[in-house]
């Protein structure tokens, strides 16, 4: 064992306690502390009230021209408030929570003010004030918690690359340092650390981030070549021309988008070679009826097909759209998820392993225990963009290697798609199928509420639906936003005259409540649906014409989209109205970029330009890896280029003999729990 992967008790002052404590930051061994790096950096450079933006975090210096005032409220909530003036601006400074810097704040002296940035109010919320010595610094910032504190976890990286900085192995061809002009990887390991100054902690950040996308895109392709050397998925020979008559049923012409993923799909699957691929299509772009043809397809050749969803609504959804689509002779379809009951799940179960059921829908249920197929041929998932890259290969195990499609309404940009699905391929389908009216969305202050439930009375005596999305289901102290309940209570009382039903829907009630009232909206029998984000994936009521959010501006763009495409699925036109009072620039732009387009596409590259990809996907459900140092969107060529370089590495052959390899080797062949898990 080197001494990297050595406990971190192995270092001085590091007892039992102290490693319980650095484990929950996920620091067990030395490797890890040294791999542990800082997420920002304090640059505490002097800067000019004139050259800063809205909320940055600078540090300003300037002469004390208020006494400093301390404001008590609450339970042991304070404010320290005083003015400063940098040449001849005058700002105010504000303090929470800190009165005892009060002592520091002097009337008429000079002070230097660490914090952030109001523009619009012309003030600062202070973070630290600075002393003499500090200014200048360009200073490491990590994620600590109560028990393990900044100042004791810089010690210890300290100390850790004295007594085990010459062990770190270097993990690059020397030909991609030349080329790239990177680092050596201790340099940069310590550099990251302990940067002299902000060029030098580039050049560290180059390197890391160059090391970190470059060895996931190594894992990445040799799954890949693991899949073209096996060779051994179904070769589904389909009967091309009952697919043809299939098609010529369809109450609809397929888009060229359609066709084109279609031919894709059908051809992946006639390859003797397992199928892996992903199916993006924006907000009704017609991507079930993709997943009919090709399960079609399969059912022609006599295998069975899978459709797993994530909610028990949509695969119920799914199904009556394909018993719409099929030939109930032709095709045998079954429905499985959590609520079928034990003695239908027991016979459905019996057939499906007989090949009496040619295509089941349902949840999760699918892929447990107990659930066998007689031929499986092809698995679609529609949704699962939260998978892992292991976690997908559970799919494979029903039946012997089926082709496997993976379908998402949240559009993927190029970026993302590359690093969450490396290991497929993607087909896109980018357009919207012919006569389907682009929905309009406006948006309005919270003052203008009424006045838009008034406008909305216009469609309801159409005998049309409205959704009402809201953020929380009750109050919160922490959050000004209005909750489902208070918002359906005063639409009962805005809509009484009418007499128009109200329905409440939220995650915390039980899937047997959510598909009753669910049903009563599809039915018509509710007119207007007061909703948390349950019903963001899948919902289809072709009567709702308006989509209403409350406190939009705490919802990502990704997520408004979705949303929005729960309407404008009929005939009619329809709105979406956003209800915002965003605090900054920033919560405006992303208001106003909602009303000027209907791009998925455009509107995720945006998102994730504003908010980074932990944001709008949340990692721990989006299948995308957690990079230490790099940044999808910030960091985007870097990511190409590693890819480019890792697939030109696979392309040599017996690349792991050659010398210049054997660090690569040994770092793409160790196990990786932050990606791959």
């Amino acid at each position: 064992m080197s001494g990297l992967e050595q406990s971190v008790q192995y270092l001085k002052g590091v007892g039992e306690k102290r490693a319980q404590d650095l484990a929950s930051l996920g620091i067990e061994t030395i490797g890890d502390l040294l791999g542990y790096y800082p997420f920002r950096y304090e640059d505490i450079q002097e800067r000019s009230i004139e050259e800063i933006g809205d909320q940055e975090k600078v540090t300003l210096k300037g002469v004390v021209v208020a006494p400093p005032v301390v404001s008590r409220f609450g339970y042991k909530k304070s404010m320290l408030k005083f003015r400063m003036m940098q040449e001849h601006a005058v700002f105010n400074v504000s303090f929470f929570n800190q009165p005892y810097l009060k002592d520091k704040v002097e009337l008429g002296e000079e002070l230097a003010v660490y914090g952030k940035w109001d523009a619009k109010k012309k003030a600062m919320t202070g973070m630290k004030i600075l002393g003499s010595g500090q200014q200048g610094e360009f200073a490491p910032i990590y994620h600590v918690s109560q028990k393990v504190k900044q100042k004791t976890l810089v010690p210890l990286i300290r100390q850790a690359f004295e007594d085990f900085g010459n062990e770190i192995e270097e993990n690059l061809p020397l030909s991609l340092q030349e080329k790239y002009r990177l680092l050596d990887r201790r340099q940069a390991m310590y550099a990251m650390h302990f940067p002299v100054n902000p060029e030098q902690h580039h050049q560290a950040k180059r390197r890391v981030v160059f090391e970190e996308f470059f060895l996931f895109q190594m894992k990445i392709q040799g799954l890949k070549q693991q899949e073209k050397a096996a060779n051994n998925g179904l070769a589904i020979a389909y009967d091309n021309e009952s697919l043809k008559r299939f098609i010529a049923t369809l109450p609809f012409e397929l888009t060229t988008a359609q066709k084109r993923v279609t031919n894709e799909i059908c051809s992946d699957m006639k390859s003797p070679q397992h199928m892996q691929r992903l199916l993006q299509g924006d907000v009704g772009s017609g991507k079930t009826v993709v997943a009919a043809i090709v399960l079609f397809a399969a059912v022609t050749a006599g295998f069975q097909g899978a459709l797993m969803v994530p909610t028990e609504i949509l695969a119920q959804q799914h199904m009556e759209s394909l018993n719409g689509l099929f030939d109930p002779l032709e095709v045998r379809t079954a429905l499985l998820t959590g609520s079928t009951s034990t003695k239908e799940r027991k016979a459905l179960l019996a057939e499906l392993a007989a090949g009496e059921i040619d295509i089941v829908v349902g949840t999760h249920a699918l892929i447990q225990e107990g659930v066998d197929f007689s031929n499986l041929g092809l698995v679609i998932t529609d949704e699962q963009h939260r998978f892992g890259v292991n976690q997908r290969r559970v799919l494979r195990e029903k039946g012997w290697r089926p082709d496997v499609l993976f379908m998402t309404a949240t559009p993927i940009p190029r970026t993302l798609a590359i690093t969450a699905y490396g290991e497929m391929d993607v087909s896109v389908i980018d357009e919207l199928p012919a006569g389907r009216i682009p929905i309009e969305t406006r948006w309005v202050r919270p003052s203008q509420l009424d006045s838009v439930l008034d406008w909305s009375r216009r469609e309801l005596k159409a005998g049309h639906q409205m959704y009402v999305i809201c953020p929380l289901i009750e109050e919160s102290e922490m959050l000004d936003v209005k909750n489902a309940t208070e918002v359906y209570e005063h639409l009962q009382n805005f809509f009484a005259p009418e007499g128009y039903g109200v329905g409440l829907l939220h995650g915390r009630m039980k899937n047997v409540e959510k598909d009753a009232i669910m049903e009563e909206f599809k039915d018509g029998k509710t007119r207007i649906l007061v909703s948390t984000t349950v019903i963001e994936v899948g919902v289809n009521v072709p009567n709702a014409t308006v989509m209403l959010i409350i406190d939009a501006d705490r919802f990502g763009l990704a997520q408004l989209h979705q949303l929005r495409g729960r309407v404008g699925r009929g005939a009619d036109a329809s709105y979406c109205i956003l209800v915002a009072e965003p605090k900054n620039e920033y919560g405006q732009e992303r208001m106003k970029i909602m009303t000027e387009t209907n791009n998925g596409f455009l509107l995720s590259e945006k998102d994730l330009e504003l908010r980074g990809p932990g944001e709008v996907f949340g990692f721990r459900q989006s299948g995308l890896p957690q990079f230490v140092a790099g940044d999808l969107v910030a960091d985007a060529n870097i990511l190409e280029v590693a890819r480019e370089e890792a697939a030109a590495v696979w392309q040599m052959k017996n690349w792991q003999q050659l010398p210049e390899y054997q660090g690569l080797a040994k770092a793409v062949t160790a196990p990786d729990k932050q990606f791959f898990d």
